[in-house]
């Protein structure tokens, strides 16, 4: 059986947040219907599509979903999520702050009709505080909570992270703290209300940046490039190799022993690089000592070179690079899955347990694609009622 097997999980979510903490759960065997309003998600709408014309970004998190469409403006539409929620174990939402309550759909309107619900809450900047009710997006909350400002090179602007860190970080921690909750309500037999907001998630990453700033006492850079976010291990940098990058790091002066035998440098023999504190002390000149050994090499060479000696490295691989990775496929984070409609690409799942196979994930439906099917199978509405909610616009 699989993990979440029984589990029925409504997600009324958009973006990234939600719908992948709750793409999460269906690879581990949860039951997820995703709830679009009537023009659906505006990541359907993106303009990266798949051979099929599907949105690429919606396809990786939502394939695997039931998908019905449904005005929650509409009281008729809040009442068919509230018979939803009767019978669901969790609900999963990110709508625009206070949303859910505005429709009469917050924890404690659900909770009464469904003692037993867990709902699991992506917010911006949370519930309390300052800032809580804020709209945030990822990039909005990288600006806010100092992501950009420790990210890029210190002569430099601010840069945004590559990857959407905020958004998936979160709804990694979001999933968590739901399956923690279902573990308590098999004691309590209660649910509970579960929020995560993006900030929350993503200030623990800033670790060793907070702590440089402690420990130097404001006087290291915010932003440090390549190296060590609190400047406190010297080497650590991506160094220039004859075909492309590769990362090098001795996080002990074991480590950097082993390097220099491999470099055999005699600038290396000097006092300022006898320790740890020493080198980060000069990491102009350690950083200069690499790179005239790492750059008349290739970056696969390097990787064995280094690898054989125990020291950590990595080449800096490419997009391109990355999809072709045997090891990507291996672990099937990345799935191609083929269909009676042909073939698509779409997440896997990160998460492995050993007793608990993952679901293989299905095509993203359609907007509104399996909506008759909910409503005549999980709340048991005749033809005639589905038909008076189409007429009304509802669904």
């Amino acid at each position: 059986m699989t993990a979440l097997e029984g589990v029925k999980v409504i997600c009324v979510g958009q973006f990234y947040f939600a719908p992948y903490c709750s793409m999460l759960m269906a690879r581990l065997g949860a039951d997820v219907i995703k709830v679009e309003a009537p023009e659906g998600d505006p990541y359907r709408r993106l303009p990266a599509v798949d051979k099929d014309g599907t949105s690429v970004q919606f396809r990786f998190l939502n394939s695997g979903k039931r998908t019905i469409r449904l005005d929650l403006k509409n009281p008729a539409g809040q009442e068919v999520l509230r018979e939803l929620a009767r019978n669901a174990d969790v609900v999963v939402q990110n709508l625009s702050p206070g949303a859910m309550d505005r429709f009469g759909l917050g924890y404690e309107q659900l909770s009464a009709l469904n003692p037993r619900l867990i709902m699991a809450s992506g917010t911006g900047f949370g519930s309390f505080g300052p800032y809580a009710g804020e709209p945030a997006m990822d990039l909005t909350v990288q600006a806010r909570t100092a992501v950009m400002s420790t990210t890029g090179f210190g002569d430099g602007p601010p840069i945004r992270t590559g990857p959407s860190v905020v958004d998936f970080m979160a709804g990694t921690h979001l999933v968590a703290g739901v399956l923690a909750a279902l573990y308590q309500r098999t004691r309590t037999g209660r649910g509970q209300h579960v929020e995560v907001s993006l900030q929350d998630a993503i200030i623990p990453s800033l670790t060793s940046n907070i702590a440089g700033l402690i420990n130097s006492e404001g006087a290291n850079p915010e932003r440090t490039g390549n190296r060590h976010g609190g400047m406190a291990v010297a080497p650590y940098n991506a160094y220039e190799a004859s075909d492309g990058w590769i990362t090098v790091l001795c996080p002990t002066d074991g480590h950097w022993r082993r390097l220099c035998e491999l470099m055999k440098d005699p600038a290396t023999e000097g006092p300022g690089f006898v320790d740890m504190k020493s080198r980060c002390a000069h990491m102009d000149e350690v950083d200069a000592i690499v790179t005239r050994w790492t750059h008349t090499r290739s970056k696969d060479d390097l990787a064995r070179t280094l690898k054989a000696a125990n020291i950590p490295c990595a080449p800096v691989v490419t997009l391109p690079e990355l999809l072709d990775d045997p090891h990507v496929h291996a672990r099937g984070v990345l799935r191609t899955v083929a269909d009676d409609q042909g073939t698509f690409t779409t997440l896997g799942s990160p998460l492995f347990l050993s007793d608990s196979p993952m679901v293989e994930p299905t095509r993203s439906g359609a907007l509104g694609e399996h909506t008759e099917s909910v409503l005549a199978h999980d709340l048991g509405m005749t033809p005639d009622e589905i038909a008076e909610l189409r007429d009304a616009g509802v669904i």
